[in-house]
């Protein structure tokens, strides 16, 4: 598969690094070292599939025209619209041309996040009441010094997204908005911490994010009617742990197995090998995901509208 690569920033040089000899077109209209500057000016016949990196606003452009010339994408995360009618569009010309458009969350191949993932669907610690999500790194001081990436929701696309693909990948569609409790401007113009949740939902959700954890941090904790599965750390901020708890009844201390893994991040060369083989199947788009989380990114956005950074 040739492949075009649509911004090099530092998502960009990752995805360049993992597709390799496949990499035919790099493009950025900043950065000198790219081969074009505008994706209309790479000849069709050079590619077959672009990896798009680029900041959120050109990217319902650069996908229009891509899907249009049947073209495969994958597009970094999120894929998100002040107008739905411009991603259920894109979902008709992916229909419609053939083309693979998926939407890149790569956390969904970290080892035990899939773990996780099977023991939820084989019902490992029966109903689950409550679930808990944090996403925590140290670049408030970067976002700050970014032209472009320091204004709007600013950490809540950004890592809100994550948890609520996360959500999407465990428990499907969650009915009804999330409700923002909190949300702060510590350091920066735009948000750096929020904390958001879906209080009425079964589970019960919980998701808060920050770019002021001075040392990365993931944890995720979910307590079900037979036990409670946690996940503390990922493999690129490792070591990383799986814990599986069996509840002691009446009460007690639970037996515990614990999973730990040191390992480098494997997740972009399987997402990467996961586009590959869909575009060989030309397996269609995650788009409703996106529709989804762009619907409820839109309703924190709502709440936090008299404080938003124009």
């Amino acid at each position: 598969m040739r492949v075009a690569v649509v911004g090099l920033g530092i998502q960009g040089r990752k995805r360049r690094a993992i597709a390799k000899g496949d990499v035919t077109a790099t493009i950025d209209p900043e950065v000198p070292e790219a081969e074009y500057r505008r994706i209309e000016d790479v000849p069709l016949d050079r590619y077959d599939a672009a990896l798009v990196c680029t900041p959120d606003r050109p990217k319902t452009v650069l996908l229009t025209y891509l899907l249009g010339h049947g073209k495969h994408v994958l597009v970094e995360k999120p894929l998100i619209s002040n107008d739905e009618a411009e991603l259920q569009e894109l979902a008709r010309l992916s229909r419609e041309r053939g083309a693979v458009c998926y939407t890149a969350y790569n956390h969904r191949f970290e080892p035990h996040l899939a773990s996780v993932k099977a023991l939820v669907d084989a019902g490992r610690i029966g109903q689950i009441y409550q679930a808990r999500f944090f996403y925590g790194n140290g670049t408030a001081r970067d976002v700050r010094n970014s032209p472009w990436r320091d204004k709007g929701l600013g950490v809540i696309p950004d890592l809100a997204s994550h948890l609520l693909d996360l959500m999407l990948f465990y428990f499907g569609p969650t009915a009804g908005d999330p409700v923002l409790w909190a949300h702060e401007r510590f350091e920066n113009r735009s948000c750096d911490y929020f904390l958001a949740g879906f209080p009425g939902a079964r589970p019960m959700i919980r998701f808060e994010g920050t770019l002021l954890s001075w040392r990365n941090s993931f944890f995720m904790d979910l307590i079900g009617e037979s036990g409670s599965i946690h996940v503390t750390s990922l493999c690129k901020w490792g070591p990383t742990s799986l814990i599986v708890r069996d509840r002691k009844l009446p009460s007690g201390r639970p037996h515990e197995n614990t999973h730990t893994l040191e390992q480098p991040d494997p997740t972009w060369a399987l997402e990467y090998a996961y586009f590959s083989q869909l575009c060989a199947e030309r397996r269609g788009t995650n788009i409703e995901n996106d529709i989804w989380i762009n619907r409820a990114l839109s309703a924190i956005a709502r709440q936090a509208a008299e404080d938003v950074v124009a």
